[in-house]
């Protein structure tokens, strides 16, 4: 079932679903107040689309999502129903919330990737270090194999003691997720970036070369957005308004700021964002 538009989609498949049965879904009902796009609306056509083509083309019976997705679920169940008579299932799962009612997921600002080209084992480890002094038991039972027992230890630091249970959640989950090594590389290399020894080679960089630097060198916005600590020199300048940018530990107060020679040192310029964000510019090709 291939189509040339989206037009012969809409009439051959748009067909079997109805408006009024739409506008019941969570998906969309939850939308209607905030405003919802015609091409958003038509979403969950296309998510029951891809159920249906996975049932037909490869025998899938289960479609697995957050409780978000029940409504989508639902209609492609529907539409495997109708078109192919196909019996198939749909199961959800509570979705995973941070205490301040963010939802963690790949649509979510300041989402954590498992993939190391997206999400570095040491922007792993600092996502789990600085989670919310609130979520810190939770994530513990959720994300980690550690022992009841040790987990109830942990839950009951408190104060300035409760960074002990963050950096076991942390250590932890990145153990899991990117080997022993990776977790023990990313650890000391926070403890090197907070200036408690350490090494720093794992902390995120980027290699340049030493001409960059030379005369005027490179302009700070430039770079910020470059190497991926910022989305846009909007941000960037934002960021350096509120004191929130600092090369070599020192505040940038000037938008215009440009990075030259004379701040390399050791081989390196370190750039920082707020208390959590590092990379380092290292010199070499």
């Amino acid at each position: 079932m291939l189509f040339r538009s989206y037009i012969e989609f809409l009439r051959d498949v748009g067909r079997h679903f109805s408006v009024n049965q739409m506008l019941t879904r969570d998906s969309v009902k939850t939308r209607m107040e905030t405003g919802l796009s015609f091409l958003e609306f038509n979403y969950m056509i296309l998510q029951a689309y891809d159920f249906l083509m996975l049932n037909r083309d490869y025998d899938c019976r289960l479609q697995v999502g957050g409780s978000d997705q029940w409504g989508n679920i639902c209609s492609g169940i529907d539409l495997c129903r109708r078109v192919s008579r196909a019996e198939v299932f749909g199961l959800t799962y509570p979705l995973i919330a941070t205490a301040s009612g963010e939802k963690m997921g790949k649509t979510a600002a300041g989402a954590v990737w498992l993939d190391a080209g997206r999400t570095s084992p040491y922007e792993f480890f600092q996502y789990w270090v600085n989670v919310d002094d609130r979520d810190v038991s939770r994530f513990l039972r959720l994300y980690t194999l550690l022992s009841p027992a040790r987990i109830t230890e942990l839950e009951g630091l408190q104060g300035a003691d409760i960074r002990t249970a963050k950096a076991a959640l942390a250590r932890e989950v990145t153990t899991l997720v990117h080997g022993a090594d990776a977790a023990a590389a990313a650890e000391s290399a926070a403890r090197a970036a907070f200036g408690g020894g350490g090494d720093a080679e794992s902390i995120p960089s980027s290699r340049h070369a030493a001409s960059e630097f030379a005369g005027d060198g490179l302009a700070l916005l430039d770079v910020l957005t470059g190497v991926g600590l910022v989305e846009s020199k909007g941000e960037a300048r934002r960021l350096v308004r509120q004191g929130g940018v600092r090369v070599n530990g020192e505040a940038v107060a000037d938008e215009q700021r440009r990075l030259t020679a004379v701040d390399v040192q050791d081989g390196r310029i370190v750039l920082q964002l707020g208390k959590k964000r590092h990379h380092h510019l290292r010199l070499g090709e």
